[in-house]
């Protein structure tokens, strides 16, 4: 399909679980096609870029993937994935635009410290500050009916259970919640990269 409407991009998210070493023991005989097919598809695809009779490029058929883990992928999917991209944790102007589009459904009390939150969340992942602010958010309702019955929980105002969240309730969700990404993964993901990342 995607080469019927080239120029296309095909993308797969972890990658990872469809395409993992193959030859390891616990590996099902319908994982070990999935993985022959998918490999037989990317070779026609890199083989199809050419030129038409007219002298034009053939359209494009882009792969891309994601994952986690990229250690575990196939040595042969490897290098038909050309460039391979480490995107690292995001710095302190990605967690403020992260933290803005978090809080955009996220009512919070006036004079939020943006700064001072971002700076807080170094080292937390793109997800790590989305489960912060999604906790956060819920902290009010949380206090609000704290040792209270299901029918006096019903009588609150919606307004009382949906109160702003506040720099306290951040801190309070920073507490809890750690980064998900540790300096051992970090030391791993660049000694990958080092091997086998592209410029």
């Amino acid at each position: 399909m995607a080469r019927h409407y080239a120029p296309s991009t095909i993308f797969i998210d972890e990658i990872d679980s469809l395409c993992s070493s193959r030859g390891e023991g616990s590996e099902h005989e319908a994982s070990r096609r999935v993985k022959s097919e998918i490999l037989m598809q990317m070779d026609g695809i890199s083989g199809s870029i050419g030129t038409t009779a007219e002298g034009e490029r053939d359209p494009i058929v882009m792969v891309l993937a994601a994952t986690n883990f990229p250690w575990q992928i196939d040595e042969a999917l490897r290098r038909r994935l050309e460039k391979r991209v480490y995107i690292p944790l995001p710095d302190a102007e990605s967690r403020r635009e992260l933290l803005k589009i978090n809080l955009q459904s996220i009512k919070v009390t006036n004079g939020l410290d943006m700064e001072d939150l971002a700076d807080k969340m170094s080292g937390y992942s793109g997800a790590d500050i989305t489960n912060i602010c999604r906790d956060a958010s819920m902290m009010s309702m949380r206090k609000r009916i704290r040792g209270l019955s299901a029918e006096q929980i019903k009588m609150i105002p919606k307004e009382e259970l949906e109160a702003p969240a506040s720099k306290e309730d951040f801190e309070t969700a920073l507490g809890k919640i750690q980064s998900s990404v540790s300096q051992a993964d970090l030391k791993r993901y660049e000694d990958w990269m080092s091997e086998f990342g592209s410029q």
